[in-house]
């Protein structure tokens, strides 16, 4: 009795089916949202789910030439690191399932675990767009991923923890967004760089190479890959809530300090046009990183100074 409760209990949260759905709420919030600002109407309520309903019932091709343990590993492997990265944050405004010192910067690298599954599939493709969209993918994801640990890390060092339970607990008390505002902005345009959002979608260009990365996959690779983006969405969202914006000590603050970081990414989607990848590289590499080590250095000042 007591393994079937556990199986439920994991299935309903934080990394099953309710987590899945989250994702793709927040996915057709956020699509929604641009789809407004474009004055277009947007898709309705339960596209994302009728969508990934879709692949996961279309049948899934390997193209010739392909490492097939690859292949079929490698979506499998992206939405597990996603979902491993929920145990550790505040999901829906309630402690996280399991924390250790240094829980941080293992869900960051989950959370990194995506993209470079996608390069990875794209590496192993025969199709020149898979080539291209796959470097594109890990060539992106050295320009924002230091910035965005970089951006995290102030709120920790404010709270003398690595520890993410212990920093959203110091940031219930003190609002980082308004001690830490560079820091905010940094995370809020590192997570658009993450999730590959416009600006930041050249790696999946459409207009240029198809799907990126992800061109040769169908089904349910496709679809796997898909409900990757949408939790990592969702766990992103809720630490860069839970350091900036006072922490999220219950769902209903969750939900509506979650939603304000999804209104303002779709801000940014609809005014901003597509900048090329070595415009994301040189610009995002060379300034982003440069202002958050200034705020960590002023912050060290700062701490050194009232000690």
């Amino acid at each position: 009795m007591t393994t079937l409760t556990d199986l439920f209990s994991l299935m309903l949260f934080p990394a099953g089916i309710t987590l899945m759905l989250s994702g793709m709420l927040y996915e057709w919030v956020d699509r929604k949202l641009v789809a407004r600002f474009q004055n277009r109407i947007g898709p309705r309520w339960f596209q994302p789910l009728a969508d990934t309903v879709k692949m996961l019932a279309k049948e899934e091709i390997k193209p010739l030439g392909v490492n097939s343990f690859l292949f079929y590993g490698l979506p499998i492997v992206a939405l597990t690191g996603a979902l491993t990265a929920a145990l550790y944050a505040p999901i829906l405004g309630l402690a996280p399932v399991y924390s250790f010192r240094g829980d941080l910067i293992v869900t960051l690298y989950m959370l990194s675990l995506l993209t470079m599954c996608m390069g990875l599939a794209g590496w192993n493709g025969s199709s020149r767009f898979s080539v291209i969209g796959a470097t594109r993918s890990l060539t992106q994801l050295f320009a924002y991923e230091a910035p965005f640990l970089l951006a995290l890390l102030g709120p920790a060092m404010a709270a003398n923890s690595w520890m993410i339970k212990d920093i959203s607990a110091y940031a219930e008390s003190h609002w980082m967004i308004f001690a830490q505002p560079v820091g905010f902005l940094i995370a809020l345009i590192g997570l658009m760089g993450k999730l590959e959002l416009p600006p930041f979608d050249a790696p999946e260009a459409e207009t240029e190479i198809v799907a990126g990365a992800l061109t040769e996959y169908s089904g349910r690779g496709l679809a796997l890959f898909h409900i990757g983006k949408s939790v990592e969405l969702v766990v992103a969202v809720s630490l860069v809530t839970a350091f900036y914006l006072g922490g999220v000590g219950n769902p209903l603050l969750f939900l509506f300090k979650t939603l304000v970081i999804v209104l303002l990414m779709a801000m940014l989607q609809a005014m901003l046009t597509r900048l090329r990848i070595d415009q994301t590289v040189g610009m995002w590499w060379r300034f982003g990183a440069l202002l958050a080590l200034l705020q960590i250095l002023i912050l060290v000042v700062l701490k050194g100074w009232s000690a």
